[in-house]
């Protein structure tokens, strides 16, 4: 049984009962429409970044292969000499952006994908390869980043899910439910009062009457 509030049986508090009532369900509402909004856009992005992964893992194994054949033409020692003398990229931004009043991150970077001539390395001590090599994972470090974006987004995202269920679920199961049943409560206890009250009158309108003809 669903326990009742602890609140005076006043028809003022009825009314105030039936006001709260209506707007719980109100913002149960819109509640339920959030959290059905966010899973539609939780699984829009889920499939995004399921693609994205799959290409991530493509072109790691692309970028291994390259530089397994890099490692042939010009011997893993120079190989090691060239990485050292590589510039570093420039560092990414993280901003925020909102969807559906979550704020999720935004990585702004510019262009992980180089020139040969911008790397830093010397193209006499270098050859073909070793630039594809390094075409490679910049490919790999620029999906990457997207990935970790989108997969921070679904972890946010998941986590509003489940506090706006949690809230969807209170509204639902206890708080309208115990309101509904206090409302019942009062309206009993008036009604059982109002008989109360009418059959008090008629017995005091019997005494009177009896007392007259006396």
């Amino acid at each position: 049984m669903t326990r009742i509030l602890k609140v005076k049986p006043t028809r003022m508090e009825l009314l105030r009962l039936k006001r709260r009532i209506k707007l719980a369900e109100k913002g149960h509402k819109i509640l339920k429409e959030k959290q059905d909004a966010l899973i539609m856009e939780f699984f829009t992005i889920y499939d995004e970044a399921l693609a994205l992964r799959r290409e991530v893992n493509q072109k790691i194994a692309e970028a291994f292969e390259q530089l397994r054949l890099a490692e042939i033409d010009v011997g893993v020692v120079r190989l090691s000499e060239i990485a050292l003398s590589v510039k570093p990229n420039k560092e990414i931004k993280i901003k925020r952006r909102n969807i559906m009043g979550v704020p999720v991150p935004l990585i702004e970077a510019e262009g992980f994908r180089r020139d040969p001539y911008e790397r830093g390395y010397a193209f006499v001590s270098s050859s073909p390869k070793v630039d594809v090599t390094a075409e490679k994972f910049e490919e790999v470090l620029e999906l990457v980043t997207r990935l970790a974006e989108i997969e921070e987004t679904l972890k946010r995202l998941a986590k509003e899910i489940e506090k706006t269920k949690r809230r969807v679920n209170a509204l639902e199961y206890i708080i309208i439910p115990r309101m509904a049943e206090t409302v019942k409560y009062i309206s009993q206890h008036l009604d059982e009062m109002e008989r109360e009250n009418f059959f008090r009158l008629k017995r005091v309108k019997a005494l009177l009457e009896a007392k007259a003809q006396g």
